[in-house]
């Protein structure tokens, strides 16, 4: 937003120093204007001097001084500039220019932040794709959070988005699943059973043996396939996964099956293909992909000697299949357990002729729950490990989908059961609600003390003067670029960094300055900032699938 017009003015700047014969082109697109490291040292700065000065052969500082010259004369824009260090231009924002943020956010309500920077691009993201092999466990939880939140952020940039679940019912996983479904029926029944030695031990198991007891009675003892048994499973366990992401709001496009690849017969396809391209060969008994052609140290296996693929093979299989499907952008959302796994599909796509840069991965770490700085080993109704449910259960959907956004993807996260019980401004969910909560009580007692909210263009936004004012402004007008580039980084984090910032400064603010006072004027000044900071509130925690309370 102002950054942006700043940016046009120092392009502007550049070419009438060229103009001028003060400097080249050379130096076209090669500055930037940023947001300042430290307090003081403007709101804006540009290198741009630094930049020109080394490739001109110049001082810096001379530069820096006629660029500051020129930048001063923008005086709709630019407050004051400073040269600072070996010549950074620092630049100060007319004050009438921040206020007039309230006006831009106002005029925007609910599309503020959202942009079509995305150009209608086609994204797929493909994120949780667990097996129905039991409950959702928190890891799967981090995992469904991270994808729904970064497909929601690039909607809000103007991507066509596509969400889709990638999952296997068919296999040994699948089959040690009704294995042990089988074997819970027997005992249920009273019967000798054999439990497979890796079998499922999770209490849904028990239920789920039930559940054929209660529709078949003891006409399966006899049973020889594991069919039924894995069916019923299977049915039993995507119901629970379809609740857990409904309890979280999150909803897929499509469910795409793993063993379809075999069916219509991809992965011979993808095999055939590979070969008459000299990128397959056995040994060993086995069918050997050639990685060794693709920069990796050794060659890897996809066809084990049993005959048996290896995981790389349906995976380019299924990747391919995405290709086909036209979409223009990837997003994969997996566990770090499969960091092995993405080079050599990648490879593989690469030996079929597609271009791999379309696929991003997003790799997340794994979650531990602690309390008092302990991890948490709990007992659990559902499977031997700690469900999604139960902790939506314990702490609420908010706090759940907060908590999983608040690190970045590739860093550990712990869950602080104890801190996300708290109903205090130690708990950041709270304490950024709260703030939210906070602003309708505001408008809600002016309403009652009788100062009205003024139409924006009849208030006079000039009052808005205090430090703590102007910082709030500052923070809500880069809120468009924030929500940019954390979509195009899948980085949902960053919006939670950002609503903790924004929190901090809008609840400083109103423990040192009272909103509605004897000054009419500046009451309905101050009124307004808190409307256009409670839409920016909403707005941010709209996009990312929070709740924004009006009471709490």
């Amino acid at each position: 937003m102002i950054r942006a017009r700043l940016k046009e003015v120092v392009d502007r700047c550049f070419m009438q120093g060229v103009a001028e014969g003060k400097w080249s082109e050379a130096g076209a697109g090669k500055f930037a204007v940023e947001l300042p490291k430290h307090k003081g040292q403007g709101d804006f700065a540009t290198n741009i001097a630094l930049v020109l000065a080394g490739i001109e052969k110049k001082k810096p500082r001379d530069i820096a001084t006629i660029i500051s010259g020129m930048l001063a004369a923008e005086t709709e824009l630019v407050e004051r500039v400073e040269i600072a260090g070996p010549g950074f231009v620092n630049i100060f924002i007319q004050p009438a220019v921040w206020q007039q943020v309230v006006q831009t956010v106002y005029t925007a309500g609910e599309s503020f932040g959202r942009s079509t920077v995305g150009e209608n691009r086609k994204v797929m993201v493909e994120f949780v794709s667990a097996n129905p092999t039991g409950p959702l466990s928190i890891g799967h939880g981090r995992q469904a959070i991270l994808g729904d939140s970064i497909a929601r952020l690039l909607e809000a940039t103007g991507h066509d988005v596509f969400r889709e679940y990638y999952y296997n019912d068919a296999g040994r996983q699948m089959r040690v699943l009704g294995e042990s479904t089988r074997a819970r029926y027997l005992e249920k029944l009273g019967l000798p059973f054999e439990f497979p030695e890796d079998g499922y031990q999770g209490e849904y198991i028990m239920d789920i043996a039930q559940e054929l007891i209660d529709d078949h009675g003891d006409s399966l003892k006899d049973e020889p396939d594991v069919k039924p048994f894995k069916e019923r499973a299977e049915r039993y366990i995507f119901k629970d996964i379809s609740g857990t992401l409904s309890r979280m709001g999150i909803v897929f496009d499509n469910y795409f099956n793993e063993h379809s690849l075999y069916e219509d017969g991809h992965i011979d396809d993808v095999v055939k293909k590979l070969r008459d391209l000299g990128y397959v060969y056995e040994k060993d008994d086995a069918t050997w992909f050639k990685t060794t052609e693709f920069g990796h140290d050794q060659d890897r296996v996809i066809i084990k000697s049993s005959g048996e693929p290896t995981y790389r093979l349906p995976d380019i299989a299924y990747h391919r299949e995405k290709y086909r499907r036209n979409f223009d952008w990837m997003v994969d959302i997996f566990g770090s357990d499969h960091i092995a796994t993405i080079p050599d599909v990648k490879a593989g796509l690469k030996a079929l002729g597609y271009d791999e840069s379309k696929v991003t991965v997003v790799l997340h770490q794994f979650v531990t729950l602690t309390r008092d700085g302990k991890q948490v080993k709990m007992s659990t109704r559902k499977a031997n490990f700690v469900t999604v449910d139960e902790l939506i259960d314990m702490v609420g959907h908010d706090v759940v989908r907060f908590f999983f956004m608040m690190r970045k993807a590739d860093s550990q996260l712990e869950f602080d059961l104890e801190l996300a019980t708290k109903e205090s401004q130690e708990n950041p969910v709270y304490y950024v609600q709260y703030g939210h909560a906070r602003m309708c009580s505001i408008l809600d007692q002016a309403a009652g003390k009788g100062v009205a909210l003024a139409e924006v263009g009849d208030v006079d936004l000039t009052l808005l003067q205090e430090p703590e004012e102007m910082e709030i402004l500052r923070t809500m007008s880069q809120f468009p670029a924030m929500i940019e580039n954390a979509a195009l980084e899948l980085a949902p984090h960053k919006v939670i960094f950002y609503l903790m910032e924004l929190a901090g400064q809008f609840h400083s603010y109103y423990n040192k300055h009272k909103v509605i006072g004897e000054d009419i004027a500046l009451s309905q000044a101050r009124l307004c900032l808190v409307t256009s900071l409670r839409q920016v509130f909403r707005n941010s925690l709209a996009i990312v699938g929070l709740n924004a309370p009006e009471k709490m």
